[in-house]
């Protein structure tokens, strides 16, 4: 196991920029997971860790080595593709044995490993299959076999859930976690998926367009998010956004927006006049009847059913909001209400700057 050091990190392409001076600090053990949008840069990042990709300035460190003019070779990884990366021709056996037998080990020593890995991922039964005659998510577990038999510093992992259907994502999101709280080898998980990255990672590490937004454990993102992208892009469903006014009413200071006021808990700093964005999490929002003083004004527009919880899409003057519900409601389209949310659950955003305040 090794730390993983990227410091000061830059890309290009010929004159295109795409990664801007990243700085990340992956302790040894940790499952530190790269999440964005398409293009952002983070499967552009893994690859230059697993020396895929050259950089252009900066330092990676893994372990005590400086590895940026390594070949993947010689950095002691191992990386999971989204694609399986599996030799067709070779059974799921040769599959797991092959990175030993280039690196000419002995017989024992690849028995012995092979064995162990196929009694992790549960791969006896299939050691002497080819990989067309497996399902995608026994080819996945064969990739990470692969990987586990290297014994490498650090795993890398791009997207390696991507092809597989949504039952089975959940059930390899599963294993993958308790894979690396057995083996307990450092590991960074690239995707766009944030739910898989909350279910899964120590630590997130959130990009957009080439830069880090933000880095922190999984519910700090969630309940202190730094940016309005960060607040959007970390919870499904997404955050609801009102724009509104900061007004003093008496002593209290709200937030007025299209569709009524809002509070503003007195360790938000904001001035009267100030443009604010309002972030509630759809789980944050109660229903009230149309007649109270307080709260957003919207009409119901959308229900949709979950079982344990019920997504109701609401139309309101600026924009939709949904709400999601734990108890269930008798409610239909076109229904008037109005929805609060406490003000300790309001996440309050500069509107020109998109920074928490």
């Amino acid at each position: 196991m090794a730390q993983v050091l990227v410091q000061k990190v830059h890309k290009s392409y010929g004159k295109v920029e795409v990664i801007h001076g990243i700085d990340v600090e992956i302790a040894d053990g940790e499952f530190v997971a790269l999440v964005g949008p398409s293009g952002c840069g983070k499967s552009t990042l893994l690859r230059m860790i697993s020396g895929l990709e050259t950089i252009t300035s900066g330092r990676i460190v893994i372990g005590n080595r400086v590895v940026n003019n390594l070949a993947p070779k010689d950095r002691d990884i191992a990386m999971v593709f989204q694609n399986y990366a599996l030799y067709p021709h070779m059974k799921v056996r040769d599959n797991l044995s092959f990175a030993l037998s280039l690196r000419k080990a002995s017989e024992e020593e690849i028995r012995s490993r092979v064995k162990y890995a196929a009694d992790i991922l549960g791969l006896e039964p299939f050691l002497d299959r080819y990989p067309r005659e497996l399902s995608g998510g026994q080819r996945q577990r064969v990739a990470m076999g692969r990987a586990i038999v290297r014994d490498p510093l650090v795993f890398l992992f791009d997207e390696p859930l991507s092809n597989l259907d949504a039952k089975l994502r959940v059930q390899m999101r599963t294993e993958i976690k308790e894979l690396h709280q057995r083996l307990q080898t450092t590991t960074v998980f690239v995707t766009h998926d944030q739910v898989e990255a909350m279910t899964m990672a120590d630590r997130i590490v959130v990009m957009s367009n080439g830069r880090i937004e933000q880095t922190g454990a999984p519910l700090e993102l969630y309940d202190r998010p730094v940016n309005l992208f960060v607040a959007t892009f970390i919870g499904s469903p997404a955050m609801n956004l009102v724009k509104g006014k900061v007004a003093v009413s008496g002593k209290k200071r709200i937030l007025e927006t299209l569709n009524g006021s809002l509070p503003i808990p007195a360790e938000v700093s904001a001035e009267a006049g100030q443009e604010l964005i309002a972030g509630i999490r759809p789980e944050h929002l109660t229903l009230a009847p149309p007649s109270a003083k307080v709260g957003i004004k919207a009409t119901v527009s959308v229900i949709e059913p979950t079982g344990p919880d019920t997504h109701v899409a609401f139309k309101a003057a600026d924009g939709e909001l949904v709400a999601v519900f734990t108890q269930r409601h008798e409610l239909e389209s076109g229904q008037e209400f109005r929805l609060k949310v406490d003000g300790d659950h309001i996440h309050f955003f500069d509107a020109k700057t998109e920074q928490r305040v």
